[in-house]
């Protein structure tokens, strides 16, 4: 990760093929492509990839996320349960749609825990969103199991845990709507773009018209089509579907790359009895996009994480001070500062976030160290990286 790391002739040929048609617009201009769509292309190798019977591109994983909720009815005033371990993204796409978020803590799988999960559920919630942070996932069978108690629809925001799976199914696949990122930093990139994928028809149905200003995109003629129901601008372009088409090609080699430098590092920290790693569930297996491990308490985290920085070890997140993905930095978040006036019914149910505590979280992400894997490194440069990190980490205990 990312896959932008190994660009080559493959992306070069597909976006090639585009630029040769000059056909940018992933919708109409048929007489002009010389047979080529890129968004389409890449839409059934999503499919078939990720074992789902839908996937609607969309301009990034923000757009994903609001596009998925409002494709299943969620709207205004509605309450949406996601974790206080996420990207910021999480919580815009919710709001965008004048949907409430509401945090819940997490536990050791750093995603969402599904006690708290079941303790937040109230008479608006109407989604449940678990964020597959860090290249693994969260207890699925048991987020699950919640939602069908309570009539909830599961979102899998599966944007940093592309080709990760549970019990052999790919992770995004086995909520109602999954989503994925395919910005620039991801494990496979277009740039900028994300999608949305599903087993339910009118989920997709909705996801194609909604993302494309509610055109029904029947027939062949875009200005003829109608506009069931309102919609937006998510689109993707063909530029940046012909660049995720080359890198979905090449999901194999990122993933077994990924696997081979993790594991050499988690082999050697595992060596240092106070270096503890995060809980997959049994069944799972993570895409090797990150190392995420435990170490006694903050103090020492925040210690070895400073000295990895000025050690030279790049890549590795302490995220308890971080302001874009742990709630106790999003005081633009808390504070509510926005260009425009937030919805009461929003401004309402945020009040929470002004007293509420977040012990648990607190526990897992103040002693929580995330490295990234890198697919540039040659095995001598992993080995060295290992034998660098223990170093320091025992200097620190």
């Amino acid at each position: 990760m990312p896959g932008f790391e190994l660009f080559g002739d493959l992306e070069k040929k597909e976006v090639n093929d585009v630029l040769e048609n000059g056909v940018l617009m992933r919708y109409g201009f048929d007489g002009m492509r010389n047979g080529h769509w890129k968004a389409k292309e890449l839409e059934k190798a999503l499919e078939s990839t990720f074992q789902v019977n839908h996937a609607q591109l969309v301009s990034s994983g923000t757009a994903a996320i609001s596009v998925a909720l409002a494709a299943a009815g969620i709207g205004a005033g509605d309450e949406v349960i996601l974790p206080t371990f996420t990207f910021v993204a999480s919580f815009e796409a919710v709001m965008m749609l004048g949907a409430i978020p509401v945090l819940v803590d997490i536990d050791d799988t750093l995603t969402l825990c599904p006690k708290a999960v079941e303790n937040a559920i109230t008479s608006k919630t109407k989604a449940v969103m678990v964020v597959h942070m860090c290249g693994s996932m969260g207890h699925v069978d048991a987020l699950k199991d919640v939602c069908d108690k309570h009539s909830l629809t599961l979102i899998e925001d599966a944007c940093q845990a592309i080709g990760a799976t549970y019990k052999s199914e790919p992770l995004g696949s086995i909520g109602d709507l999954g989503c994925f990122s395919f910005d620039f930093v991801k494990t496979i990139t277009c740039g900028e773009g994300g999608a949305v994928i599903t087993n339910n028809k009118e989920y997709y149905i909705n996801s194609d018209h909604y993302s494309d200003h509610g055109h029904d995109h029947d027939g062949n003629d875009r200005g003829a089509e109608t506009h069931p129901f309102l919609g937006y601008n998510f689109r993707i372009s063909e530029l940046h579907a012909a660049v995720g088409l080359a890198q979905i090609k090449r999901l194999p080699e990122i993933l077994r790359i990924q696997k081979i430098n993790y594991t050499i590092l988690r082999e050697a920290l595992s060596h240092i009895p106070e270096v503890t790693f995060r809980t997959v569930p049994e069944g799972g297996e993570e895409n090797y996009s990150f190392l995420n491990f435990f170490l006694p308490n903050l103090e020492t985290s925040l210690k070895v994480s400073d000295a990895f920085k000025a050690q030279g070890v790049d890549a590795c997140f302490q995220y308890y001070n971080n302001n874009w993905h742990y709630i106790r930095k999003w005081d633009h978040l808390k504070e509510l500062k926005s260009l425009y006036p937030i919805p009461g019914e929003v401004k309402a149910g945020l009040e929470y976030l002004k007293t509420k505590e977040f012990s648990q979280s607190d526990h897992f992400i103040g002693r929580n160290i995330s490295c990234l894997i890198k697919l540039s490194w040659t095995e001598e440069e992993v080995k060295a990286r290992a034998f660098k990190m223990v170093e320091i980490i025992k200097n620190s205990l």
